[in-house]
Order: C-alpha cells, then sequence, then structure tokens
C-alpha cells in the first residue's frame, strides 16, 4: 500500500489533465444520485483524491456537510473541499452511525482487504444510510494482461474483484439489498507506450506496467508485439469494465420485544 500511496501522491499535480476516464466514471457514478432519493446531512467521499466527485457533490449538496477522505497526502492537497482528512480507508477516523451517504469513486480496487473496508463503511453509516461506490472489474485491461501472459507466468496487471463477489461481500458485511451494475469502456492508444504512459500518469502504474529495466528488453518487447494483435482500425484498444454498487445499511427492528415493567 506504501508503493500505492507514493505513486498517487507522485501523480497528484497533474492527475486531473490525465484522468479522463476517472472523471467521466464520476460524472456517471454521481448521475445515479439523481433516482436515489435521500437528503443527507453528512457525506463521506471515500478516497476523494483530487475533487473529482467531491466537487459534483458539493454542487448537488449543497447544503450537507461533504468529508473528503484519501491516504495520499499530496492528493487532499489539490482538493478544494474544505473538510478532508488523510487516512486509511480501512480505519476510518469516524464514529459510528455519523455518516447519510459512503461514495467512493475508483477506490475499492487499491483496498487489499475489501470486507474490512466495507464493514468500516458499515460501521460509520447512520441506519438508512447509503453506501454507493465504482471500480474496476476482472475484464479490465484484459488486452494488457493477455499480452503479458504470453510473456512469462508473473502478475503485471492487477487483479479486479468480481461484481458478484463485491455483492456477497457487501451482504457479509452487513448491508441490505446490494445492487450490482456492469458496463465496458474502451481508450484507444497509437502504441502500447502511451497506454503505460497514461498508467504512470495517474499513478496506477502498479496496475499494468513492469518496466523495461525490470523485465528485461526482449520481454517487453515480445509483450508489445503480441498486444498489436488486438489493434483495430489502426487503433489499440484497452478495455475498462466498470462496476458501479450500492447498498443500504438497514437495521431490522422485526422481532425485537419491548418490555413494559408498568
Amino acid at each position: 500500500m506504501s508503493q500505492v500511496r507514493a505513486a498517487f501522491n507522485k501523480a497528484s499535480d497533474n492527475y486531473e489533465e490525465n484522468g479522463f476516464l476517472q472523471k467521466e466514471i464520476a460524472t456517471r457514478l454521481n448521475a445515479k444520485l439523481d433516482i436515489i432519493s435521500t437528503n443527507p446531512k453528512v457525506i463521506l467521499d471515500l478516497g476523494a483524491g483530487t475533487g473529482l466527485l467531491s466537487r459534483q457533490l458539493s454542487k448537488r449538496f449543497v447544503d450537507s456537510q461533504l468529508i473528503c477522505l484519501d491516504f495520499a497526502q499530496n492528493s487532499l492537497k489539490n482538493n478544494p473541499t474544505p473538510h478532508k482528512i488523510c487516512a486509511n480507508a480501512n480505519h476510518l477516523p469516524l464514529a459510528d452511525n455519523s455518516v447519510d451517504i459512503v461514495i467512493s469513486s475508483l477506490m475499492m480496487q487499491w483496498c487489499p482487504d475489501l470486507g474490512q473496508l466495507l464493514s468500516e463503511a458499515h460501521r460509520v453509516l447512520k441506519n438508512d444510510g447509503l453506501i454507493l461506490f465504482s471500480t474496476f472489474g476482472p475484464d479490465t485491461l484484459k488486452e494488457l494482461k493477455k499480452s503479458w501472459s504470453v510473456v512469462d507466468n508473473k502478475t503485471h496487471v492487477n487483479t479486479f474483484t468480481d461484481m458478484h463477489d463485491i455483492g456477497d461481500q457487501l451482504l457479509g458485511a452487513g448491508f441490505q439489498s446490494p445492487v450490482m451494475e456492469m458496463e465496458t469502456l474502451t481508450l484507444t492508444y497509437q502504441t502500447v507506450t502511451d497506454l503505460l504512459r497514461d498508467l504512470k500518469a495517474i499513478g496506477a502504474q502498479s496496475v499494468g506496467n513492469r518496466s523495461k529495466s525490470l523485465t528485461g528488453k526482449d520481454k517487453f518487447k515480445l509483450m508489445v508485439e503480441m498486444y498489436e494483435s488486438f489493434r483495430r482500425d489502426g487503433k489499440l484498444p484497452a478495455t475498462y469494465e466498470v462496476i458501479y454498487g450500492h447498498a443500504w445499511r438497514r437495521i431490522s427492528t422485526i422481532g425485537k420485544i419491548e418490555l413494559n415493567n408498568n
């Protein structure tokens, strides 16, 4: 996790300039609130980064308190929201039952213990509180994965969690009525190097890139040659499987017995 934090801190100054896909997914996630009826007092933007989603939430919920939390301090410095916390999402420095909405755009895939993250979100949410998120699924960067697999059996691209497994973990954390959706977005590049440069520019080089010095020029060249087999209409595709999900924290009162001593 320290390497991931360092990468995001390093990329923070130019993150929004390079994070086209991240900005688009944040906008799509924000739009999902259009059909969810809620009037939150406190919102937690989990993994808020430089504020791609935070700015949109501030405009949507002008009377709400928005708390932006991220583990990369430099990213938070570039986030214009006044209420910011630099902390680990697996250990939220917030009181039980203190938040109405936990919302997170493209952060969950960086958490090695998703169950712990969801348990913490459940803990800080009030009854009838909402968790809403986006993350990446297993088909993300599938072309890059396939190209590296020809070279060796090492892990060059992160493994992302299937949306059905995320749904199960939501239930395991105590959430009710999870709803999962998926869409596929494809970016195109002139060269593989352009793709790897983009990943590095947003702090995600650990997702899909081992440098030539680490893998050797011959292996890197073989990977690039394999990736060329995916070229269509003069462009190289990079697939992203985007998962959206939401669920509710609801404590049932059914079956509880009230004692009256009068």
